[in-house]
């Protein structure tokens, strides 16, 4: 897992969420935290990763530690994203449409709490899953590779987004969702719909 959206205090949400996952789950979770959006620490540990999962935000990495999460994404391994990884590297911003197949314009202001609908109610992922809300602001992806397929779009207002989708790149599953406010760590439906994902990128559910 890697940790670098300050905004959203990463590093807090992805210690829950591991404790959460090797509790509940046949998952063990290693954290690599970015100290600042100038870091660049090594990834190495990628080389045994069975699974990826990101949650940084326009990190300014550069040079091996750079090349080093792009090669992965290259070789088509699993990968989950979670919220500002659609923007999570401001050296690699076409990471977002290349591997994610998102389409990040920003989001919406503050406002309501996110009402979530089900759009493929029998995938794996969304197994078990009971219906809930998210409390971040509704990112804003108006078009999605077409090789996507939405699991959840979110509804304020008069305004819809997808907000979670799965697509291959290279061969390899991803799973990516907008949502991800500190409080969303706190559901229990959200620290689920993250376990089964990374579970379905590395085909084992």
């Amino acid at each position: 897992m890697l940790s670098g959206s300050f905004e959203y205090d990463s590093e807090t949400s992805l210690n829950i969420f591991k404790v959460y996952v090797e509790e509940n789950y046949p998952i063990k979770a290693n954290l690599i935290v970015y100290t600042s959006e100038d870091d660049n620490p090594s990834l190495d540990g990628l080389d045994d990763a069975d699974v990826l999962l990101v949650f940084t935000r326009r990190l300014n990495t550069s040079g091996k530690s750079l090349i080093q999460f792009q090669n992965y994404c290259e070789q088509g391994r699993p990968l989950v994203g979670i919220r500002t990884a659609s923007h999570a590297y401001q050296n690699w911003l076409e990471f977002d449409k290349v591997v994610l197949g998102g389409d990040y314009q920003g989001h919406f202001g503050k406002g309501p709490a996110v009402r979530l609908e089900t759009v493929e109610p029998e995938h794996p992922i969304l197994e078990g899953i009971p219906k809930f809300e998210s409390y971040g602001s509704l990112y804003k992806n108006p078009s999605l590779r077409n090789d996507t397929s939405v699991l959840l779009m979110g509804h304020i207002d008069e305004y819809s987004e997808p907000v979670a989708w799965t697509r291959l790149h290279n061969g390899g599953r991803v799973c990516y969702t907008s949502l991800g406010h500190q409080k969303d760590f706190a559901l229990e439906p959200f620290l689920r719909f993250l376990a089964q994902s990374v579970l379905w990128v590395s085909k084992q559910n």
